[in-house]
């Protein structure tokens, strides 16, 4: 370029190849964004599946998996699991769930443990959608509909998904979730241009702008993975019947430890609209 000296030319050079660079760095996480968002752990059925949690709806067909209370039941909680594992990783929630008189189904994710399938917010949306649906024409009502984290918005997704069978879902339990996927993504990758780049939203917050069923929003205090913060803006947009519950001291991954059987009891009487939080 005329005028220019060979030092400009070489500057401009070096910040071209740095551009570049950075744009094929952003391709390469946009095309294997999966991978940064999805754990799934492989397993067999006969790896996850036990005397107390059977493979549902069979182990030909399946779905994940249930147990059954040791009296009359109640109802039936649906239970959708955080990022990482598998069902098999899971059995507390029937440990937690069937005292109180629920049927317990710990639902499986395409990709994830025994299931083929795609990864990715529609794939697992549509599909737990049909696992809410096949539990009320086995079971009936009330659906009580329990998720951890990334399973918090596809309980959410789920639970709306249809207008039509929006009925069947009684509550929701939603355990460290958030607002938005994006949130979290840029809380995180505070350097990435997360929102433009993102396939998969999970924005919870708009899904349930009219939902009008209780749903308890429980958030772990000291959360490193998905920051407290999101869950209170998720409890703050909710139009219906809503309670926040701070589990004291907990992170991301040791909130179990942090409650106890009248922490659950409360909590599902809540989701179900048995009574209030106490």
């Amino acid at each position: 370029m005329p005028g220019l000296t060979q030092k400009a030319l070489q500057a401009m050079a070096t910040v071209l190849a740095i551009l570049v660079v950075g744009l094929m760095v952003l391709a390469a996480i946009y095309v294997r964004q999966d991978r940064l968002l999805y754990f799934p752990a492989p397993a067999t059925v006969a790896n996850v599946a036990t005397a107390e949690l059977r493979a549902w709806p069979s182990a030909q067909d399946f779905r994940g998996l249930v147990a059954e209370p040791a009296g009359a039941v109640r109802g039936t909680a649906i239970v959708f699991h955080g990022n990482a594992g598998h069902v098999g990783d899971r059995a507390f929630y029937a440990h937690a769930l069937a005292p109180l008189g629920l049927r317990v189904i710990l639902a499986e994710y395409p990709g994830y443990g025994p299931r083929a399938g795609a990864l990715g917010e529609a794939s697992c949306v549509a599909d737990a959608e049909q696992t809410v649906a096949l539990a009320h024409r086995q079971y009936g009502g009330p659906l009580l509909l329990v998720g951890e984290s990334l399973g918090a918005a596809v309980a959410a997704a789920a639970a709306v998904a249809n207008p039509q069978r929006r009925e069947l879902t009684a509550g929701l339990l939603l355990i460290t979730p958030w607002d938005r996927l994006a949130h979290v993504g840029a809380h995180h990758y505070p350097w990435l241009p997360v929102k433009w780049m993102l396939r998969d939203e999970y924005d919870t917050q708009a899904r349930l702008a009219g939902f009008d069923r209780p749903v308890l929003v429980a958030v772990a205090e000291r959360d490193s993975i998905v920051p407290a913060r999101f869950g209170r803006a998720l409890h703050a947009g909710l139009a219906g019947p809503k309670r926040l519950v701070v589990i004291e001291a907990a992170d991301h991954n040791d909130w179990t430890d942090r409650v106890d059987a009248g922490w659950w009891r409360a909590a599902v009487a809540f989701a179900l609209g048995v009574e209030s939080w106490e």
